[in-house]
């Protein structure tokens, strides 16, 4: 009823437990970065179809997953290898794709972030993304925090989606932000993102993918962006309600944040 397709890259430490926990499907793909460690022969022996295809940048990398692999089901499930579906999250899924009538071709989802041990329940921005989909019909902008856009509605689930960020240790999360900062920086330097961001769009839209666009190019334009996020994740979202895995992941996101400042501002400046 649902096909499943994980992104890869070097996963073999999280990879098993991706797999596992979507075994209940029959069509599991997996699609590989050239991975250099044992990711390609895990998958394999769990049975998932490999496809192997050079990172570009997000968006394009996963819309080539989308249209490029065949799927056997009309339903696509979209993973990272760090994330698990929960039990009650899969008997939903399977469920209600029996049902959906054919203007629905999207569902959207509550992932919970995890440090420590801790789900980040305060702390964590933006909780709500879109995973399951009818391939045909969907599409990825912007090539770093990519957005997922559909054509058609978009219904909600109940259960959620557990995501384990650290599960490679910090050392790991921070050299992944630190490319991360790199692309966002660019694309802050070109004006690659939203020209034309509204504050009623960032405050009222009733799409929540919409108004997270427009709070973010919003926000790009603010200065101490760093202090502001830090003091909004701590006492705004309550981030200091998660205990100490909260005010350590809203203190790493404000790092996150002061490095794209910096490199932004590198570019401007001509470069390094």
């Amino acid at each position: 009823m649902i096909s499943v397709l994980i992104l890869t890259k070097n996963e073999q430490r999280d990879l098993p437990g991706c797999l596992e926990s979507v075994a209940w499907s029959d069509d599991v793909h997996v699609l590989d970065s050239y991975s250099t460690d044992d990711t390609v022969k895990i998958a394999e022996a769990a049975g998932a179809k490999v496809t192997q295809r050079a990172f570009d940048n997000y968006a394009t990398h996963r819309n080539a997953g989308m249209t490029e692999v065949k799927f056997k089901y009309p339903w696509l499930f979209l993973l990272d290898a760090d994330e698990r579906p929960t039990a009650e999250l899969s008997r939903e899924m399977q469920q209600v794709v029996l049902g959906a009538s054919e203007n629905v071709t999207g569902f959207r989802l509550r992932r919970r972030d995890f440090l420590f041990g801790t789900w980040l329940k305060h702390a964590q921005i933006s909780p709500f993304y879109i995973r399951l989909v009818r391939p045909e019909r969907a599409k990825y902008t912007r090539a770093i925090n990519e957005v997922i856009e559909v054509d058609g509605r978009v219904a909600d689930l109940g259960y959620p989606l557990d995501h384990y960020p650290f599960s490679k240790g910090i050392a790991h999360w921070v050299a992944k932000h630190n490319t991360y900062s790199t692309m966002e920086a660019e694309l802050i330097y070109r004006q690659q993102g939203l020209r034309n961001p509204s504050w009623k769009s960032a405050l009222r839209d009733p799409d929540f993918h919409t108004r997270r666009l427009h709070q973010k190019a919003l926000f790009y334009r603010m200065p101490a962006r760093p202090l502001i996020k830090w003091a909004y994740m701590m006492f705004f979202r309550g981030a200091i309600l998660d205990g100490g895995a909260g005010v350590t992941y809203a203190t790493l996101q404000s790092f996150y944040e002061y490095m794209i400042v910096l490199k932004t501002r590198e570019l401007e400046r001509g470069g390094a």
